[in-house]
């Protein structure tokens, strides 16, 4: 029942034309954080129209070198008490959008913007388990963001914005886990490459129960977009610190997407250290995933 759709969806997407030359380069342009965020006058569109915000990928092929098949944390309440039998490979996929809702705050700058990413892993080949979702992971976000126009060692920089940010995984009980967080962005931008610096400071709950202690000591507190477009292929490395140098834990994430036909593209994806979602954010391991995907981070 499952293999019919994903066969005719996969149809569609492998029989659209490939795209030119002039398509690429056109696509390489729009895919610019001025295009993205749209920072200039030529590259405005309406408010409330849905754009893209984070990368959208499936990937069918999701290894763990040490499966979390026993997620703990500091406080017992948010402690699994027995371990549950996962298998290494997985499917991952994820998709985001967001839209603007507010043009030119002040004046002729600051747009405000909401948007939404959410990201599951699904144990599609644990029969033993009936093939259940292990962590889905939602995150809300509302931005606000201001043009600039400032040369800086051979980039320019393009943005700065703010914003407050919720992510969670929806579980109750031993498997809950979610925090709020102050987020800030910086972006740059020369040719074909594209830097995004966010800094964020977790906003302490008046909860009795802290649900995932020390998060930001795992999962970091900021990380570091670097994107390199060129020709239709896209690699971009994603890094996480805690900026805590004598205890502190980091993450790298490396994707490359690969032209195939049209929009569609092969992906790759290599994750190491902490925080791959929420019910692993203190658990380290390394993941690599191998799938395709139909939109990039720019």
């Amino acid at each position: 029942m499952i293999a019919s759709p994903g066969r005719t969806i996969l149809y569609a997407l492998l029989v659209l034309p490939a795209p030119s030359i002039a398509q690429l380069n056109v696509l390489e342009e729009d895919a610019s954080l001025t295009s993205r965020w749209e920072l200039s006058d030529t590259t405005q569109k309406a408010n409330f129209l849905i754009r893209p915000h984070k990368p959208v990928y499936f990937l069918p092929f999701y290894w763990s070198s040490d499966p979390n098949e026993q997620p703990t944390t500091d406080n017992p309440e948010t402690s699994l008490p027995v371990p549950i039998p996962l298998q290494p490979l997985e499917f991952k996929f994820q998709f985001s959008f967001k839209f603007k809702v507010w043009r030119g705050i002040f004046g002729h700058n600051g747009d405000l913007w909401l948007g939404y990413t959410q990201s599951s892993r699904w144990q599609m080949y644990n029969a033993g388990l009936s093939r259940l979702f292990r962590e889905t992971n939602y995150e809300p976000e509302a931005i606000l963001n201001f043009r600039t126009n400032v040369k800086l060692l051979g980039f320019r920089l393009t943005m700065l914005g703010g914003g407050v940010n919720h992510q969670s995984n929806g579980r109750s009980f031993y498997l809950t886990r979610s925090w709020n967080r102050v987020i800030g962005q910086v972006g740059f931008e020369r040719e074909n490459w594209a830097i995004l610096l966010r800094p964020w400071m977790r906003v302490k709950e008046d909860i009795a129960v802290d649900e995932n202690p020390r998060i930001d000591e795992y999962i970091g507190r900021g990380d570091l977009l670097v994107v390199r477009s060129h020709k239709g292929h896209q690699i971009s490395a994603l890094a996480r610190h805690s900026l805590d140098f004598k205890r502190g834990h980091a993450s790298i994430q490396l994707d490359w997407a690969i032209p195939v036909t049209g929009y569609f593209k092969a992906h790759v994806q290599f994750f190491m250290g902490n925080g791959e979602s929420m019910i692993d954010y203190n658990h380290r391991q390394t993941m690599v995933g191998l799938g395709f995907s139909l939109m990039e981070w720019m």
